[in-house]
């Protein structure tokens, strides 16, 4: 086998090195880099050390060299210069500059020569000379030099990834030509042996073996002298993969002949051993922490077999120490023998996140004692190994995944070589290599001390499936308070048997599931969950697997991805015993106010946006939306026509000084001005909302201004209304009670004041409104599983004004809303009550020959302009108020006529100044007939 051939030239190389072959005196590059020897336990701290960033590297650096005097080589594209290290030293000590440009690669010989890659504009690789400090050209090539490298015999070569070849030209014969080494140009780039694709990083050991990563073949190709044909000794792509690479870019021989391979694409360093391959470096994921790397590029040794990377897409240079205290003892010891099959019963899971789904089978391992340990997997089936810590995520694959390996076609099958610590608990996945494959396998480890497995994915045994439909008369809710109008269903679960439990569904709809103990608030979805799914990695289905206990209910959540989605879907439940389901009919405990996550909510606090936002139908013109808009759009349309008319009416009233003798006048003059702007803020926020849901492109500033400021001075300017009504009630009780006494001028003075003073009272109790109203704005996104579906079947947003108010600001925000509304009734009311009974009661103590009855009928007969205002008022704040102290829960759309018609009727105030205050008044009906006779003269016939 080719592989077997890889390790036995190994070892004659090693050999044959060490005993015959004869380094030429002159040769400039032995020993000019650094071959470790490494024990066969070797490790590196994880966690590396930054020695530059992009202020020294630059964006995307490439290149490294550590010579065998620690002094560290850099090359900055970005700068296009050199910058080199001594040992220990923070900062780089020198800078290197010349007439090159964005250098890629570069290799350092013993004597301190510097040879540059020049290729990418000026097509020539450079050589500055340590000891005439001058750069004198080397080598012409096509194009950059992925990389470089000079053999013992001064041989420089070039890795020219673009021409797919490897090219090498002697140092000693300055007239002579470059030659192709290995691979040849090509424009279909293949994986056959002779052939290379976008090859990076190269080594030429001493005996002038080439070692190329063939980075888009995903392999490591060995050429041996002579010969065109290289053996693949790393990747995938071979027939006899050792390794799985992704597109790898550097390469390193330690003093044994190990492999050192930086996997970009997976963005780690792996290595060679004696016991096959592992990971060394970068084993957490893709990122920027310290233990992660980013599409590294390259690397290189120092003499102490410290290890420094190119983090290429970080911009930084990672030092991942080399920790000698883990080299020991390494003889090892069968501890443990595994056996199981695979059958159609096991659970499954999509690998790769892709259609294709695979049996597995999970096995907790734990050992007494930390120290590496060897995991060998073989069977009848083509087993496919991977280790986890803490947990195995069958929806997240890479979520803690520690080591994987598979070897298909050798006895051992997959092999895993890993340090395990004694206070961890790991887990091994057993899959196959192809989809859907069943059998038997067997699980050997060895290690120092005893091991214990134990099986934790249990067989499939369906107890239950349930069938059911999500239509448009499902209750909705906004799932993870992020993706509203998610229409759901619930389901109790009970189990007989305490034990793990699996739950998955088949449906048309792409079902998302959660899980609750106990009980399910959908206005606040995160209480009480356990666990959920939507799908990922399992093809758009939920699926999931909890421990259940027997005698605890749990609630069952079956919802959708996106907003307003029906459609039938079958639910599954596996597990150790039988299991009842039954429908659960959530009860809202609380109601907060304009969150998101609120579908239902309490009268008080009620806004436009909240009694229409469901009967409005985006994108549809409003011919074609229901009849409550229509009728609604009407309604406000008569109510502007009529609020003009009557503040206009109102205010040429108003304005005329008999008017204003006493305070009543000013405080009327001014809500006749109020009263318009209220109805207009009305007209204004009803359009808004009406037009804004109906067109969804609405520019998002526009909605988020209008959702701010438009609610807001829309309550100034009813609340200003309501009190300024309240202070002519307030007014004409105390003319009642003072009678002559009443003093006009300090009325009208104290008038001036309020009017003044209220409307910023006003605004300081409103303020938090400005403060906590936001956007809430969700986009659905592309269909990732139904690809069919186009931009515009799946690309639809959903935007709502919201308030996020915590536990003390809601409070406060209720008691202000009640302030605001019962205050100015209360006031009218016991207004109204005084001018009756107040009044009544002072002529039946001057007035003895009459009873209380006949002087409050006296009085209801004399005063009754000042009482119909009031009581006119208190009729038409009962509605709001009654549905304020409503208590519970409710949902607008099931009553939508009671909480529209209260809404509409708030605002009729603002339209009837002229009825209430003027047409019962002989005083300002009087002050009415002069302006209209002033009009009437000045009309020409």
């Amino acid at each position: 086998m080719i592989t077997d051939l890889y390790y036995i030239l190994r070892k004659i190389s090693s050999i044959y090195a060490r005993v015959r072959v004869r380094v030429p005196p002159n040769s400039y590059s032995i020993l000019s880099f650094n071959q470790p020897k490494f024990c066969l336990t070797a490790t590196w701290n994880p966690n590396g050390i930054t020695i530059a960033n992009q202020s020294i590297v630059g964006i995307r650096p490439f290149g490294i060299f550590v010579n065998t005097n620690n002094t560290i080589y850099v090359a900055n594209k970005e700068k296009n210069t050199i910058l080199i290290w001594q040992e220990e030293s923070i900062n780089p000590t020198k800078n290197i500059q010349g007439n090159f440009t964005e250098p890629i690669s570069l290799f350092v010989t013993s004597n301190g020569d510097i040879y540059i890659d020049d290729g990418i504009k000026n097509g020539r690789v450079q050589k500055w000379s340590a000891e005439k400090k001058n750069f004198v050209t080397v080598m012409n090539v096509n194009l950059f030099c992925r990389g470089l490298f000079v053999d013992i015999n001064d041989t420089l070569y070039c890795s020219m990834s673009l021409y797919h070849q490897v090219v090498k030209k002697s140092l000693n014969d300055p007239l002579g030509i470059s030659v192709t080494v290995a691979g040849v140009i090509t424009d279909h780039p293949e994986s056959v042996p002779s052939k290379l694709n976008n090859p990076h990083g190269i080594f030429v050991d001493v005996n002038l073996d080439l070692y190329v990563a063939d980075s888009q073949n995903h392999r490591v190709q060995l050429f041996q002298p002579g010969e065109s044909n290289g053996i693949t000794v790393a990747g995938s792509r071979s027939l006899n993969p050792t390794i799985i690479l992704k597109f790898p870019t550097g390469i390193v021989l330690d003093a044994e002949k190990y492999l050192f391979i930086v996997d970009q694409g997976n963005s780690r360093i792996v290595g060679s051993g004696l016991n096959g391959f592992r990971c060394l470096v970068g084993c957490y994921g893709e990122g920027s922490e310290s233990n992660q790397l980013n599409y590294p590029s390259s690397l290189s040794f120092d003499r102490s077999g410290n290890m420094f990377v190119v983090d290429s897409s970080n911009y930084r240079i990672q030092k991942f120490n080399y920790l000698k205290r883990y080299c020991g003892k390494t003889s090892l010891v069968l501890q443990k023998v595994y056996s199981s099959s695979l059958t159609k019963n096991n659970q499954i899971y999509y690998r790769d996140c892709q259609k294709e789904h695979f049996y597995y089978e999970s096995i907790q391992v734990k050992v007494i004692e930390s120290g590496y340990y060897t995991l060998h997997g073989s069977g009848k089936i083509d087993p496919y190994g991977s280790i986890y810590k803490n947990k195995f995520n069958s929806f997240d694959p890479s979520d803690n995944l520690f080591d994987q390996d598979y070897d298909r076609g050798s006895n051992v099958q997959f092999k895993l070589d890993v340090h395990l610590y004694a206070d961890m608990t790991y887990v091994l996945v057993v899959t196959t290599y192809e989809s859907k494959q069943t059998g038997e396998f067997s699980v050997v480890v060895l290690g120092k001390n005893k091991v214990f497995l134990e099986r934790l994915s249990t067989p499939v045994n369906i107890q239950l499936r349930y069938s059911s439909k999500l239509i448009d008369d499902s209750p909705t809710f906004y799932r993870d308070c992020k993706v509203p109008q998610c229409h759901y269903e619930a389901l109790q679960i009970y189990v007989n048997t305490t034990g793990l439990y699996v739950l998955w569904s088949e449906s048309n709809i792409k079902a998302y599931g959660y899980i609750y103990e106990n009980d399910f608030n959908p206005l606040k979805p995160s209480d009480n969950l356990l666990v959920s799914h939507g799908g990922k990695c399992n093809y758009g289905e939920f699926k999931l697997i909890i421990d259940l206990e027997a005698k605890i209910r749990y609630i069952l959540v079956v919802t959708t991805h996106e907003p307003k989605i029906f459609g039938n879907f079958s639910i599954f439940i596996s597990g150790p015993n039988n299991v009842t389901l039954s429908p659960f009919s959530p009860k809202e405990s609380r109601c907060v106010i304009g969150d998101q996550c609120n579908f239902y909510m309490k009268g008080i606090g009620l806004t436009l946006d909240d009694i229409l936002r469901d009967e409005l139908q985006p994108n549809k013109v409003l011919n074609n939306q229901t009849f409550s808009i229509k009728f609604s759009a009407g309604l406000t349309i008569i109510m502007f026509v009529a609020g003009l008319i009557n503040s206009i009416l109102s205010f040429m009233t108003f304005q005329n000084k008999d008017s204003q003798q006493v305070g009543c006048g000013m405080y009327l003059l001014t809500s006749s001005i109020t009263s318009f702007l209220a109805i207009s803020m009305f007209l204004i926020k009803f359009w808004f909302v009406v037009l804004t849901h109906i067109n969804v492109s609405t520019s998002l500033s526009v909605l988020r201004g209008g959702c701010v400021f438009i609610e807001t001075i829309l309550k100034i300017f009813l609340y200003f209304d309501g009190w300024l009504n309240a202070c002519v009630a307030v007014e004409r009780a105390v003319l009642i009670f003072k009678g002559v006494k009443f003093d006009k001028k300090k009325s009208k003075s104290f008038a001036r004041q309020i009017i003044l003073i209220l409307p910023f009272c006003i605004l300081g109790t409103l303020i938090h409104e400005l403060v906590y109203r936001e956007l809430f704005v969700y986009e659905t996104g592309l269909d990732k599983i139904d690809t069919n579906k186009t931009n515009e079947d799946t690309n639809k947003r959903y935007v709502s004004c919201i308030t996020r108010y915590s536990s003390s600001v809601q409070d406060y925000n209720t008691a202000i809303l009640f302030f605001h509304l019962v205050g100015p009734f209360i006031v009218n009311l016991f207004s109204a009550l005084f001018i009756i009974f107040g009044g009544a009661r002072q002529r039946s103590m001057a007035r003895t020959d009459q009873n209380f009855k006949e002087h409050i009928q006296e009085q209801f007969s004399e005063h009754k302009q000042l009482i119909i205002s009031p009581i006119i008022l208190l009729v038409l704040s009962i509605p709001r108020l009654i549905i304020s102290l409503l208590t519970g829960c409710v949902k607008t759309s099931e009553n939508l006529w009671l909480y529209l018609g209260a809404y509409f009727i708030s605002f009729t105030p603002s339209m009837l100044i002229f009825l209430i205050f003027v047409f019962p008044s002989e005083l300002y009906m009087k002050a009415f007939r002069q302006w209209f006779n002033r009009i009437r003269q000045r009309t020409p016939p």
